[in-house]
């Protein structure tokens, strides 16, 4: 059980390690017990994270009880809703990469025997689940939980995606400045990750899917008193974790990941999954292809519409029994294999026993899904050679095929003032582009002109396509992650104003009508724009830039 600590805990040789341990206020005794990290990213900024503190302590309670000496240290996390619309946007996707070194420097240097990951936003999950393939000590996750849903004066329930989608009905002049400030001190009643299935509670959910979260870890409301006792068994569990030695690779198997994007498309999850899940994968030594998904997300039903597809919440996902009642759900057509083992030490289909969908309203019964396909589809075609992504479940059906001309943007800033200044009309196809890992640099989220334009009522006539990526929070014909990006040459670099581009997300295509010979002699003439950058922005790009040659990062 000690297997790792007697490394700095045990022997003559090891009484100057022990000296600091005992300067920390450890006793013998502690030291004789089985070290377990503790990973907590509680911070002052992130209202899903202003609760971790009180999480870690459960957790730490656990540990205590089940015969550990759990020892603290932290993780940052940026709040993506605060870091939107701005240059922060550049920091938050490399913040995944950060986190995952850090932590792995911090488990190996301090020779845990076993850790438990409290995370809650968008990349602090990602970027814990990165660093526990690589450590790959005994490993569980217990995250903060969602945020319940606002409720405004009329008694309507919102939801930040709300929130955002309001500031473009002020500019279209369907919403006062009061209406918005209701919105504002409506949205986000509580702390926890937001309420809607945004890319937060989406990996929350995933977490869980994978086997690395106990039932309740992606859907108990952060405000709740269970979150509390789920943290406590999460401490306790990481101690069977160390006795069996059962490690992070262990469960997250390529079966494993199949079945996390199976429950991707079934809960409508963010297309950030599709950027967080390879990652992920990638530190297993396993390697998931946006076709997979594709094959994937054709034969699993969309059985959930949480914000911002539909008008449901997490909360209500969770009293309808939660992710587990969506995989009870996804075995009935035999779409998970059950053999996986989980961090339980239990196999999926023994946590599965006995699980019932308490709500057929909130998680379709696989008979009756909102649709025969997934929630997440992937569009292929010239102007995405290598592919792009859209959440499908938060498309209008009338804008399932559209066709129209192009209205394009080297930047998020000049679209959102072409937005508000009604320059956008129905019919149109936005193009954003040099908002990629190297254009931007970072890949920012593109929420603010999605939301704009849903708020301006044109979520049904007007389609945005981005080398950016998008919010969980955004619905609509928004199709992001083109790839090659526009700073690497790609074909959305050589779209010009009043190009015609056909967006087919029934049939998972995408295409600009410019000829090849016309595209050629735009390529040989095309200039990437300079942006100017300095810090670790900068350095990510030199990255990039790097990975886009050739060169193998670690």
């Amino acid at each position: 059980m000690k297997e790792r600590s007697c490394n700095v805990t045990q022997g003559v040789n090891r009484a100057p390690n022990r000296s600091l341990f005992y300067a920390l206020g450890f006793t013998k005794e502690e030291l004789e017990k089985p070290l377990i990290g503790v990973v907590c990213s509680k911070n002052e900024i992130v209202p899903g994270h202003m609760n971790l503190d009180k999480i870690s302590e459960a957790v730490k309670a656990g540990i205590r009880a089940a015969g550990g000496t759990p020892i603290e240290f932290p993780a940052i996390a940026v709040c993506d809703g605060i870091a939107m619309g701005h240059v922060g946007m550049k920091y938050s996707l490399v913040t995944r990469d950060l986190i995952a070194d850090s932590t792995e420097a911090m488990a190996i240097a301090h020779q845990f025997d076993g850790l438990v990951m409290i995370p809650n936003c968008d990349k602090n999950v990602p970027g814990l689940l990165m660093a526990a393939a690589r450590v790959n000590v005994p490993t569980i996750f217990c995250s903060g939980g969602p945020m319940l849903a606002g409720r405004l004066n009329n008694g309507n329930r919102t939801c930040l995606s709300h929130m955002f989608e309001a500031v473009g009905a002020y500019h279209a002049g369907t919403l006062d400045e009061a209406g918005v400030e209701e919105y504002e001190n409506s949205a986000c009643p509580t702390c926890g990750s937001c309420s809607g299935m945004y890319t937060a509670n989406s990996m929350n959910c995933l977490t869980e899917a994978i086997g690395m979260g106990l039932s309740g870890n992606g859907t108990i409301p952060a405000v709740m008193s269970a979150r509390l006792r789920l943290a406590k068994h999460a401490g306790m569990q990481i101690m069977e974790l160390v006795k069996k030695n059962i490690r992070p690779r262990d469960i997250m198997t390529e079966a494993a990941f199949h079945n996390a994007e199976t429950v991707d498309m079934a809960l409508g999850c963010s297309t950030n999954t599709m950027l967080h899940l390879p990652a992920i994968a990638h530190e297993c030594g396993i390697e998931l292809s946006l076709d997979m998904s594709n094959e994937i997300s054709a034969k699993t039903p969309n059985l959930c519409h949480l914000a911002p597809a539909g008008d449901t919440y997490m909360e209500n996902l969770e009293q309808a029994g939660g992710v587990h009642a969506v995989m009870k759900e996804l075995t009935k057509k035999g779409l998970l294999d059950t053999s996986v083992m989980t961090c339980t030490g239990r196999t999926l289909g023994e946590n599965l026993e006995g699980v019932q969908n308490r709500d057929p309203e909130i998680i379709r019964p696989i008979e009756t899904p909102y649709s025969e396909d997934g929630g997440i589809a992937v569009l292929k075609g010239n102007l995405a050679p290598e592919g792009c992504v859209v959440k499908r479940a938060a498309v209008a059906p009338e804008m399932m095929q559209h066709k129209g001309p192009a209205k394009v943007f080297d930047g998020e800033e000049e679209a959102i003032e072409a937005i508000y200044a009604g320059k956008i009309v129905p019919g149109d196809v936005v193009v954003i582009r040099y908002e990629g890992p190297k254009g931007g640099p970072g890949m920012r989220e593109m929420l603010n002109p999605t939301s704009a334009i849903c708020g301006m009522g044109l979520g049904e006539s007007v389609a945005l396509i981005t080398d950016g990526r998008f919010s969980g929070a955004t619905r609509g014909a928004a199709i992001g992650h083109v790839s090659p990006e526009a700073a690497q040459g790609g074909n959305i670099a050589l779209v010009e104003n009043g190009d015609i581009i056909e967006v087919d997300i029934k049939n998972c295509k995408i295409h600009l009508e410019v000829d090849e010979a016309t595209l050629q002699e735009r390529r040989e003439n095309w200039v990437c724009p300079e942006k100017e950058v300095t810090g670790y922005a900068a350095r990510y790009r030199k990255l990039v830039t790097s990975a886009a040659r050739g060169a193998v990062l670690e």
